[in-house]
Order: C-alpha cells, then structure tokens, then sequence
C-alpha cells in the first residue's frame, strides 16, 4: 500500500498516471491534496479547460474529481497488498450543486473506514457488496459548492 500511496503523493508520478489512465481528468487539472488512512482531498481548478458557458467550473469536471476522491482510496485499498484481487465500479451517484465554482474546488471524502470494511467483506466472503461514500467539494474559504454521493461495487476476482 505504500507503493500506491507514493505515485498519489508525488505529483509529476501522479500527473503521469493521469495522462496514461485518466486523460480527461489531466486536462481537467484535478490534482490529489492529500491521501492518508483517513482522508482523501481532491482539487479541480477553475480554467479554460475546465469551464462551461457560465464562467464557473463544468459539472462533468467537478464529477471528476469527487469520484477521485473516493476512487483514490478504493484503489489504494484494492492495491496489489490487498490478500486478494478485486474489482471495483461505480454504479450509483448523485449530486447537489449548492454554489457557482469559480475558483479552485476540493473534495474531501473521510468516510475510508467504511469503504475499507467493504471492500474486506467482499474479499472475506466472496460476495459483492456496495457501498455508498459521500464528498464533499468546498472553495478555498470553506463555502460548500457541491456534494456527492457515489456508490461503489467491490467484488472478489
């Protein structure tokens, strides 16, 4: 796991992924704050590449990146140090747009614990299960422009 953790944590490494992995979401600019056990923090700015008609951050942009902040963990948890391998998609979101993005968003997603359980459960009993993590996407003085619920399915290879 602490190989995962390196490539999130080192930006040019991480950029690299994303332009092999995730190229929309390179262009988009959405960047990794932070990954521990605990939390996870994505950012997506607000740019030409990244704008819709309105002057603010495109929707599809600001999806992108809460489904990083969720998918960060969920991949770092499914990793090669997991006991078994699994896969996992997403199969559910819902969101809520509260304010104009005009700036630089962060989603912060801390519900790890129970997606870890999750993905254990799956391992463990064979089954898939999943599970619902919400993100929460703030500007840089705390106002919350959106929020997401993104549900995800784990199931043991």
């Amino acid at each position: 796991m602490i190989k995962f953790q390196r490539l999130v944590t080192q930006p040019w490494k991480f950029s690299l992924f994303l332009l092999y992995k995730l190229p929309a979401a390179w262009l988009a600019g959405v960047r990794v704050q932070q990954l521990t056990p605990a939390v996870c923090i994505t950012s997506v700015p607000f740019r030409w590449l990244s704008q819709n008609p309105f002057k603010s951050t495109y929707f599809a942009c600001l999806a992108m990146a809460a489904e990083m902040s969720t998918g960060l963990p969920a991949m770092w948890f499914t990793s090669d140090a997991a006991p078994a391998r699994v896969s996992m998609l997403v199969t559910g979101m819902q969101a809520s747009f509260l304010k104009k993005a005009s700036g630089k968003t962060y989603f912060t997603c801390e519900e790890l614990d129970g997606m870890q359980a999750a993905i254990q459960h799956a391992v463990a009993s064979g089954e898939p299960v999943a599970i619902t993590v919400n993100t929460t996407g703030k500007s840089h003085d705390g106002t919350v422009i959106a929020t997401f619920a993104i549900t995800w399915s784990f199931k043991k290879r």
